[in-house]
């Protein structure tokens, strides 16, 4: 008969963790620097400092390992997207109205929203902006809000109310009296 031979397992030193991954047994002085570069830009980024975190990775993405290459391209991306993102202009407030309304379609609804009311703040009487807050209202589940902002944009432009009649972002109000009410007074 044979014997079966214990056999004892010995416990294996796990690598630490860090923002980067994993970190190999053997870490080469480059490579920690180029993690603790990353680590920085990343801690610019989460502190709201753009512009300061793209510089960051920027400067790292030259010389960086290749596993890091990839997430450092998306960061410089995010980074870049964040920096333009306040720095919109435009020439008029329908074209300002006209990025609200691709904002909204994106679902990106606090952002569409600012530029609703900056336009409101220039032109208190912007009717397209009120139907642009009412619209929003409306996706987001505020009937209240739908209904104050469409009647100021119907009191600044009749033909609003012919417009929201056929639009079919008011769906989830057609079932309010009070929305009935708004779009055919007549009846």
């Amino acid at each position: 008969m044979a014997q079966a031979k214990t056999v004892t397992a010995v416990p294996q030193k796990r690598s630490p963790k860090t923002l980067a991954g994993i970190m190999p047994a053997q870490l080469d002085p480059s490579r920690a620097q180029a993690i603790a570069s990353y680590e920085a830009a990343l801690q610019l980024m989460q502190q709201g400092k753009y512009d300061k975190a793209h510089t960051a990775f920027d400067k790292m993405l030259a010389n960086s390992p290749g596993d890091l290459a990839d997430r450092i391209r998306m960061y410089i991306n995010a980074c870049l997207l964040q920096v333009s993102k306040g720095k919109t202009s435009f020439t008029s407030h329908e074209e300002q109205y006209d990025y609200a309304i691709s904002l909204l379609n994106l679902g990106h609804y606090e952002d569409a929203r600012e530029h609703f009311k900056l336009i409101l703040e220039e032109h208190p009487t912007a009717d397209y902006a009120f139907y642009g807050l009412s619209v929003l209202a409306s996706l987001t589940g505020d009937c209240n809000q739908c209904l104050e902002h469409l009647t100021q944009a119907i009191h600044y432009n009749p033909r609003n109310r012919i417009q929201a009649r056929a639009d079919s972002d008011f769906q989830d109000m057609a079932d309010d009296p009070r929305f009935t009410d708004l779009l055919y007074p007549e009846v």
